[in-house]
């Protein structure tokens, strides 16, 4: 599949995706979208930042268009990807001047407004677990001829705790011969079990390593102690050009850094679960639209969001889950592009570090901990392995969620910016990672070093 114009889609739907310069399939659309289109349910992974939204969209879109009867609804784990997500399928459909309906069904947006959506009886409904749950219980939203189910960014929404969520809403879908597309970024035991019982006989497909960053993305890890950590950071903001995104673990933390770069003249703003969802939705357009240069953020925004812009990302903070570092620094590097990714590494954060590239490099032997800050940055470098299962684990016991409970978005406890839990599948291929890896000598002085390729 080199092109779409061999698939036999509707010719508004051709128009839309040329409008969208939508020239090339990527790998993960030319394998899902022939098998979509003939029917079949699919169970697909891929590298984040790969074009699933296009490998669901462009079918969903296509039966829509070519029958009079039946909806579609999409479930996501978080309200960023979901607006993301009905947008691209809205200029899919060719805009707003489109015959078929859509509506967005998410927490901390307006019910009355939702609901007035609902009564124009759409289509196309994209939304998130609880929210869509939230009108079942009233009555608000029918299901009875949705015979296009999406779930992407599955495993997330298990993580969440949506797994008795998606279990109430499956038991709406009444229509007969419906199709279910479920995409994951990783494939553990519970996704393929989650599979058995809502797809019919399924395709399986993966493109690329779940656990392996996109090629195009150039690493880096910066070795420094808490007392210089900031002003590394600096140093790193003025050596690079374009648009940088920085992740912290904590909401506070996101305010705090965001605010204290404001002071020193960079043009930043943060974003995290306790912002109400109009002012997510500011500081994401204002980043997209280039009106600030640096947005930190939790890990809220570690999945999903595609801006293409983004140049470089910043990990301040390392993440809470080993496998949070691939999505996160996937932000990157989107659609093809080149981008760059840099940790800023602790002493505290050797246990943590040895987790991602366990990761990345299963098969890989250690070499001691790194305990940073000595002499020229040493540690544990990532080296080729073998593919092999992986483990994902927090780093602490309690499982946390971004804090949505309580307006349609999360049932897991707490208001923390963590989760855990699930088992990860590791895919790697064993390709050796290279780092260019800067430490600090024990006078401070920074030196650069490129680690040697694995035998």
């Amino acid at each position: 599949m080199e092109n779409f114009t061999n698939l036999g889609l509707p010719q508004p739907l051709m128009q839309s995706l040329e409008r969208m310069k939508f020239t090339t399939p990527t790998p993960i659309q030319a394998q899902a979208i022939p098998l979509a289109l003939e029917g079949k349910d699919i169970l697909g992974s891929a590298q984040t930042g790969t074009g699933k939204t296009g490998a669901f969209g462009i079918p969903l879109v296509a039966k829509l268009l070519n029958s009079p009867r039946g909806s579609a609804l999409v479930l996501l784990p978080t309200r960023e990807l979901a607006v993301q997500v009905l947008d691209a399928i809205q200029q899919m459909l060719g805009g707003k001047g489109s015959s078929i309906k859509t509506a967005l069904l998410i927490g901390g947006e307006s019910m009355p407004k939702q609901i007035q959506q609902l009564r124009a009886r759409p289509r196309v409904v994209v939304g998130t677990p609880g929210r869509i749950n939230d009108h079942l219980g009233r009555g608000t939203l029918m299901l009875h001829d949705t015979n296009f189910l999406v779930l992407d960014e599955t495993d997330r929404m298990l993580e969440m705790g949506f797994a008795v969520q998606l279990e109430k809403i499956v038991k709406f879908l009444t229509a007969p011969n419906r199709q279910t597309l479920m995409f994951s970024a990783t494939l553990p035991a519970d996704i393929v079990k989650l599979s058995h019982k809502y797809l019919n006989n399924p395709v399986r497909i993966s493109v690329g390593s779940t656990t392996t960053p996109i090629a195009k993305i150039s690493q880096e890890i910066i070795h420094t102690t808490d007392a210089e950590k900031y002003d590394k950071l600096l140093a790193q903001l003025d050596a690079r050009q374009g648009s940088i995104i920085i992740f912290v673990k904590t909401k506070h933390g996101a305010d705090r850094l965001a605010s204290k770069l404001n002071r020193q003249k960079h043009s930043a703003d943060a974003i995290h679960g306790d912002l109400r969802q109009s002012k997510r939705d500011r500081v994401i357009s204002a980043f997209r639209n280039r009106e600030h240069r640096i947005m930190v953020a939790t890990d809220i925004a570690a999945r999903g969001l595609d801006i293409p812009h983004i140049e470089h990302v910043i990990n301040y903070d390392l993440p809470q889950c080993p496998e949070d570092y691939i999505h996160r620094i996937g932000r990157t590097a989107r659609a093809g592009a080149e981008g760059s990714a840099v940790c800023l590494i602790t002493p505290a954060d050797g246990i943590k570090w040895r987790a991602i590239t366990r990761l990345m490099n299963p098969g890989a032997a250690p070499e001691g901990g790194h305990h940073g800050g000595g002499n020229g940055g040493g540690g544990q470098r990532p080296r080729s392995g073998k593919p092999g299962g992986g483990n994902k684990r927090p780093w602490h016991r309690n499982k946390r969620n971004e804090g949505n409970a309580g307006n349609g978005e999360g049932r897991s406890a707490g208001n923390g910016e963590r989760r855990g839990g699930g088992n990860g599948e590791n895919r790697n291929g064993g390709k050796p990672f290279r780092f260019k890896r800067r430490g600090s000598n024990n006078n401070g002085s920074n030196q650069a070093r490129r680690a040697a390729p694995a035998a």
